[in-house]
Parts: C-alpha cells; structure tokens; sequence
C-alpha cells in the first residue's frame, strides 16, 4: 500500500485506489476505489460486517490494507491528515464524572495525559462548536447522563472541533431513535453545506440518507459501486457486487432490495425515493 497527500487547493479531498484487505486469509475489502470532493455528502451503505468499519480504519490508518492506494488532504503546517472522526456508539457509564464539554475539548488534545485545563482560547473554541451542533445547554452535563441523541450530538462535536476537511462516521444512527436519527442527519448535513466538509458516512439502512446523499459507496462481498443512487441501487449492478440474482423493486416511492441468499444478512432491505 503507497499513501500520499493533496495540498488543500485542490477539490479532491480523499481518494482510495484499488484498497484491499485480507484477514485470517479471508478477504474483507478487494479494489475499493472512491474520490470525494470538498462539500460531498457520501453514505458508506452495507450490512453488518461487510467492512464499512474495516474501510474507516483503513482511511484513519488504524488498519494498513494489504494493497492499493490513499491520498488525504493534509495540514499544510504539520502535513498531518485533516480527518474527524465519530466512531460507533461508545457506552458511557452514567456515573462517569465527564462532562459533554470536557470529551469535545479531548479532539485538541486527547493525545496528551488528562483532559487538561480550559484556557481562554480552547473555551471558546469548545463553546463555537457545541453551539455549531446545538449542544450547548447540556454542555456543562455528565456525558453518561445525556439521551443517545445527545451523546451523538457531542460525538460530532469532538470529531468537528480540529477543524477537519473530511468527517468519518461510523454507523452514527445505531440504537436511534428515528427522531434523534433525523436531527443527527439533518445536523451533519447542515455542518456539510455550511463548513465545506466532505462527508463518509457509514450506515447498513439508506432510508434516512437518501434525501441528503450526493452519492452511495456501496459494500456487499467484499466488493463496491460508486455513484449516484439512481445508478447504484440497480438489479444490474447489486447482482454483480453480490454475485447471485438480486432484485431491486419500487413501491410506494421507495426502493427494496431483496437478496436470495438469507446467509448473506442482507436480503431485505429499504431505501428512500430515487
């Protein structure tokens, strides 16, 4: 695997070329190709254990892939990669005496020992951001104290606040409800259109993302498909990610996708209008 970086005046702001994965001899991830663009809005779409996580491990470089290519937009002073980071729901223990602004403030310095003592100049950039995701009247709470929605709310703040040019979420509407599912999305969305940030956004339901995505990088057997959703959520394409027949049918303005192989834990599944 070769890594490279992009100067941030380029559009291109992440790129993977031919990225494979193997493990314990099974093949997770083959050939991955995708390129997102400043501003883009791209749902990371398939069923559980497909590696949507294995692919956003690859990207932050906590899983070296067994070939292909990553470039990264960069930090012009550090040349460190400019990436955020929402990982899969964390279960914070409602006793835990840390507080929502505390877990925000550790996306600028978690690399150091303890959270650290609030200066004048990270205070307002912790309150900037909790007010950026509507989170600042429960900014002073325990974390383990806030609903799902809340946490997730304060997740994305602490992935936003060193000011990334791509955020990675990891299944970020798992255990949801689909009122706190919307906000999130909504939420993520309007940070997207209102910072220019490139959005991956890891979820095995398209239902919710389908108004909001520019385009589906689609995971079934190791293999994906780029593109629009139009052009993606097809009989013709999914039957060749799958490998077996796979139809794609239209009712009542939203698509379903049914699979004949009940092993391969996706052989029903619902997505919004096209």
């Amino acid at each position: 695997m070769t890594k490279s970086t992009f100067s941030q005046t380029t559009d291109t702001v992440l790129s993977l070329e031919k990225i494979t994965v193997f493990r314990s001899g099974r093949m997770i991830l083959k050939d991955v190709d995708l390129e997102i663009e400043r501003g883009e809005f791209y749902g990371l779409i398939g069923a559980n254990g497909v590696g949507k996580t294995t692919l956003l491990k690859v990207i932050l470089g906590l899983i070296k892939p067994d070939g292909g290519h990553i470039s990264i937009v960069t930090d012009p002073e550090d040349k460190r990669p400019i990436l955020g980071y929402v990982p899969q729901k964390i279960q914070f223990e409602k006793e835990m005496p840390l507080r929502a602004r505390d877990l925000v403030k550790l996306g600028l310095d978690g690399h150091k020992f303890g959270i650290g003592l609030f200066d004048k100049k990270s205070r307002k950039l912790v309150d900037e951001i909790l007010s950026a995701v509507d989170a600042m009247e429960f900014g002073d709470a325990r974390i383990g104290e806030l609903s799902g929605g809340q946490q997730q709310k304060i997740l994305i703040a602490h992935g936003l606040i060193a000011n990334p040019k791509v955020l990675l979420l990891d299944e970020p509407l798992a255990n949801l409800d689909l009122k706190s599912q919307q906000e999130v999305i909504n939420l993520v969305n309007q940070l997207k259109i209102e910072r220019g940030i490139a959005i991956l956004f890891s979820a095995h339901d398209m239902n919710p993302l389908t108004n909001v995505m520019d385009k589906v990088v689609y995971i079934a057997n190791g293999k994906t498909a780029t593109g629009k959703v139009s052009e993606i959520i097809t009989s013709e394409t999914l039957t060749g990610l799958y490998g077996y027949p796979v139809d794609v049918l239209e009712h009542n303005n939203r698509l379903i996708v049914l699979t004949g192989n009940e092993t391969e834990g996706l052989h029903h599944e619902t997505v919004n209008e096209r």
